[in-house]
């Protein structure tokens, strides 16, 4: 028995997503949960179920804001990111994948059981709230410029009951709160504006729907990542470690800066897909 609007034909609306999206089936199992308010697993359990025809409506209005190429995240206003669920707006960048590298590289290194730590350009908090999660003895200040995304990130610290995770609004390190003339931090981190003022990439895909302030730094890229990686070094305790995350085809030139910053034991890190992601280094023993 076949029914007009049954789960499985409304999963079959995948076809008008190839064209725009390399996860058609995904994106259009995970509108047809956000309209029934149901899980990935429900769907397969219950392949011969009608929605109510209000269901069914806002699941073709889902589907036709997917068509525009609006991003998942934004329509259902979740992404997931490590281990926790987020918020997302279209305040602030969507969490990627490759990011999570920056959290594993981060929870590998050699850093004192009680650390501090700082979170520059937080966005929707992800970076610090996952760190915050694993070592809920850490101590994480999270900052960005925005304060549309210092709220956001606010929001996801209390939905992620996560107490030892204090979030500002700062321009980079202008406004960190108790910053003092001596440094104070084991570890920063930061995944900056790394794109190209002119790079045609920002006129295709989610990054439409995506502020410009999240994504573009300059006319190489690199303009937030020479402040963060040129200033950090002041507010680095000894044996203090920077990571942050960039371009792909940027790798040499981040590992140049951290160089010129006084930063020792450099090195890149690959992503998923073999490309250079994130960079990383050590400011050793003051004297």
């Amino acid at each position: 028995m076949s029914f007009i609007n049954s789960v499985t034909e409304l999963l079959q609306n995948s076809n008008q997503l190839q064209s725009i999206s390399d996860t058609a089936v995904l994106d259009t199992e995970l509108l047809l949960c956000f309209a029934l308010d149901v899980d990935r697993a429900w769907l397969r359990t219950w392949p011969d179920h009608q929605p109510e025809a209000i269901q069914v409506k806002t699941f073709k209005a889902l589907l036709s804001r997917r068509l525009t190429g609006e991003p998942i995240a934004f329509i259902i206003g979740c992404q997931g990111f490590w281990t926790l669920n987020l918020t997302v707006s279209a305040d602030t960048l969507i969490p990627r994948p490759e990011t999570e590298l920056l959290v594993e590289i981060a929870l590998g290194l050699d850093l004192p059981k009680v650390s501090r730590v700082l979170d520059l350009g937080t966005g929707t908090g992800a970076i610090a709230l996952a760190l915050a999660s694993e070592h809920n003895n850490w101590q994480l200040t999270a900052v960005d410029s925005q304060i549309a995304a210092v709220n956001l990130a606010e929001i996801n610290r209390q939905n992620c009951q996560l107490d030892n995770v204090s979030i500002y609004q700062s321009d980079w390190f202008s406004q960190v709160p108790g910053l003092i003339s001596s440094p104070q931090y084991h570890l920063i981190i930061s995944n900056p504006p790394y794109i190209e003022i002119n790079d045609p990439h920002l006129s295709a895909g989610d990054v439409r729907f995506e502020p410009a302030s999240a994504l573009v730094s300059g006319r190489d890229g690199l303009d937030d990542l020479r402040v963060v990686i040129e200033q950090s070094p002041k507010y680095l305790d000894s044996n203090g470690w920077l990571l942050v995350e960039h371009g792909y085809q940027q790798g040499t030139a981040v590992r140049n800066l951290f160089a010129n910053a006084g930063f020792t034991a450099v090195a890149t890190q690959v992503d998923y897909n073999n490309l250079e992601r994130v960079t990383l280094g050590c400011i050793r023993e003051r004297h």
